[in-house]
């Protein structure tokens, strides 16, 4: 009995103190999650595919062994970052779960978003499972099986992802789905949110369309489309049995705040995780909502599969090459990801903006839209004080 207490208390000991390594990260020294796209290889034409995925693999990816020295690089960071293991479809490389043991090993917190195929086998999840990975993220567009399939630009897609979900939850995988956000959807999301509780969900990530790759064609929603949807998105996140994360859309951390602050006095608020970032649950695989707010290349960084280091996959602007240099000395020291973490090289109302520190609005749409990555956000309605 003493020996199972003073365990429970030893327990609690060490999330308390991984709680507190959390909240003291530094975004100046590593980031909280690192992207590596395996492979663009994907057997789907995805509409907003922001990799332009390929049929075949291309023969200049990153090697099994030059994989592993990059865990090992990675590893170096010394703060445990979440590691997405992504594509194209990753499970179309074979030394998929060779890699994800690797990165377990290592210390890294490991996670999977595959290509809802007839990959995604229960005998698949289950090596997910015992290689370590702790979360597997699946990408639903709609509750319409017509329009996800549409997006998808594969007949019967969403039943393969209903059978891939299906599998993971079977191997006890904590659950994530991912749903692109534009006009040819808005009125799915809603929708979603029954199928998201029935499925056991730990996370919905909502990413608001970046038009770079494939998503170039698709209509983005605008300005007010944004605020509309964000602030749907946090009156869901009240009542949500899940955790809800907006990507590649910053500005929800602005709407959090504002609201927050109109309910809570300003007195009380002394700098609060919620009210400054958002959710900021803790989940059961380890793979916890940051504290502080991330942005293209402030807490997140993207590896290509020729390894080319970039801010994010939405920002394909490349600052160096693990093949030549080390990923953690391009993360600290590359005048590209120095300047995005400096709020004051903002430009425009984002460069104004009181909100610039949770915020600082996505650099990815900025590069898109403008061309200049630091320019002020134009899906943004906010108007600095």
């Amino acid at each position: 009995m003493e020996a199972a207490v003073a365990q429970a208390a030893a327990a609690r000991a060490a999330r308390a103190e991984r709680d507190a390594a959390v909240k003291r990260l530094d975004f100046d020294r590593a980031p909280f999650t690192i992207a590596w796209e395996l492979t663009r290889a994907c057997a789907y034409a995805c509409l907003h595919c922001r990799a332009d995925a390929q049929p075949r693999r291309d023969p200049l990816e990153l090697s099994t062994s030059e994989g592993e020295a990059l865990i090992d690089e990675l590893a170096g960071f010394g703060t445990r970052p979440i590691l997405v293991l992504t594509g194209g479809d990753p499970l179309m490389r074979r030394d998929i779960f060779e890699l994800a043991a690797h990165a377990d090993r290592r210390g890294l917190r490991v996670s999977l978003t595959p290509t809802a195929t007839a990959l995604t086998t229960r005998k698949r999840m289950a090596a997910a499972r015992e290689a370590g990975i702790r979360r597997v993220a699946f990408s639903v567009d709609a509750a319409d099986p017509r329009v996800h399939d549409r997006f998808r630009g594969f007949k019967g897609s969403f039943e393969r992802t209903l059978r891939g979900i299906e599998n993971a939850a079977a191997e006890g995988l904590a659950l994530q789905v991912n749903t692109t956000a534009c006009r040819l959807n808005d009125g799915e999301l809603e929708r979603m949110v029954p199928l998201l509780e029935e499925w056991g969900v730990v996370q919905w990530s909502v990413f608001f369309l970046v038009p770079v790759g494939r998503g170039r064609t698709l209509p983005m929603l605008d300005a007010a489309g944004h605020e509309r949807v964000l602030g749907w998105l946090q009156e869901t996140a009240a009542t949500a049995p899940f955790d809800v994360k907006a990507t590649a859309a910053p500005q929800y951390r602005r709407i959090v705040a504002e609201r927050a602050r109109r309910a809570v006095p300003a007195a009380d608020e002394g700098g609060r995780p919620d009210v400054l970032a958002g959710a900021g649950y803790r989940f059961a695989d380890g793979l916890n909502r940051p504290a502080k707010g991330v942005n293209d290349g402030r807490g997140f960084m993207f590896i290509s599969h020729r390894g080319d280091v970039m801010p994010s996959g939405f920002l394909p602007l490349v600052a160096g090459n693990v093949r030549r240099r080390s990923p953690v000395e391009i993360y600290r020291d590359s005048p590209l990801f120095r300047q995005l973490r400096d709020p004051a090289q903002l430009k425009g109302k984002c460069g104004r903006c009181e909100f610039r520190e949770v915020c600082g609005g996505s650099r990815a749409r900025a590069y898109a839209l403008t061309g200049d990555p630091l320019a002020a956000d134009p899906t943004c309605l906010h108007e600095p004080a």
